[in-house]
């Protein structure tokens, strides 16, 4: 997939067929939306392209309520190529980039600039200048423009619309299944092993502690997870807590147990998906308790992997 920062950059060299957006989680909505970019473009004999923003609008313009990212930017982008998609183009948000004209956008830069054939918006998104950019306007440029504009119908679960809003909300109550069917994958985080305090290898449950570069954390607790070493993903069992037994940290930490592995991971990026949520962070009497607990935990952990439905997980997720 090619990516280009910002759309003076890049070099279009045949017609796209395009769609616009934050696209944080690239949950089943915004997977909807790269469908049918990437079936379109097939048949329009075009580039399937998606145009993004960082930092979050948000970010830059309302910053005491900026939401949390579901993932960084590399992240976003391979989803992106995963789904389809050819050809990314970052625009970087500023304040003077949101006092452009949704107009003068779709006319200089979506149509000339990037030669759209056709632009796809997910239901409701809006853009520029007072949010003035949606898809009444976006289809009144097209009809003078001569190319074809639509909106793609949104996602529903249970009843209510998927968001990335929803997803976040999910994830905090810790309904790592829930936020599994909105997203379509389990949701995952990714971050570099450290060295922590090496507890868990006197317990006789080494742990890797992974400083997450994701800053959407699941509630605090215990979860089934797979954990992504190399090429393999590996079963294991990850606490997000404080370590209340040993005198409450001042942040969260996530230490991952992966079963049947040994090896020095210290510097490692690795990636750890969360599949169930087995409990609350508890505080145990003393390390007797809470060793016997990891092993019920973990007991409970390998039951999970082996029920119909799940022994695969690993090669899926």
């Amino acid at each position: 997939m090619k990516i280009f920062h910002g759309t003076e950059n890049a070099n279009i060299l045949r017609p796209t067929v395009l769609t616009l957006g934050v696209f944080d989680g690239l949950h089943l909505g915004h997977q909807r939306i790269m469908q049918t970019v990437v079936e379109r473009a097939g048949l329009a004999d075009a580039v399937p392209t998606a145009i993004t923003f960082d930092p979050h609008p948000r970010a830059v313009l309302y910053p005491e309520n900026s939401p949390p990212l579901l993932q960084t930017l590399d992240q976003r982008l391979a989803a992106f190529e995963f789904l389809g998609i050819k050809q990314a183009i970052v625009i970087r948000f500023t304040k003077d980039f949101s006092k452009l004209d949704a107009e003068e956008f779709l006319r200089d830069v979506v149509f000339e600039r990037l030669q759209a054939k056709e632009v796809y918006l997910g239901s409701g998104f809006e853009f520029g200048r007072n949010r003035s950019g949606n898809i009444a306007l976006l289809k009144k440029i097209s009809k003078e423009l001569g190319f074809i504009a639509d909106e793609v119908p949104e996602v529903r679960l249970r009843g209510r619309r998927i968001s990335s809003s929803r997803v976040r909300e999910t994830l905090f109550a810790g309904k790592v299944n829930l936020a599994r069917r909105m997203l379509g994958r389990p949701y995952g985080v990714e971050g570099q092993i450290e060295h922590g305090s090496a507890r868990g290898h006197e317990i006789g449950f080494p742990t890797a502690n992974l400083k997450p570069r994701n800053r959407v954390i699941p509630r605090l607790g215990v979860y089934v997870s797979s954990s992504l070493i190399g090429d393999t993903w590996r079963r294991s069992i990850t606490n997000i807590g404080v370590r209340p037994t040993f005198g409450n940290d001042s942040e969260p930490s996530i230490e991952t147990y992966i079963f049947d592995f040994e090896g020095d991971l210290y510097g490692d990026v690795v990636r750890v998906r969360f599949l169930h949520r087995l409990r609350d962070e508890r505080k145990f009497s003393g390390i007797e308790e809470l060793k016997k607990q990891i092993g019920l935990d973990s007991r409970r952990a390998l039951q999970y992997f082996s029920r119909r439905g799940v022994k695969n997980s690993l090669e899926i997720v």
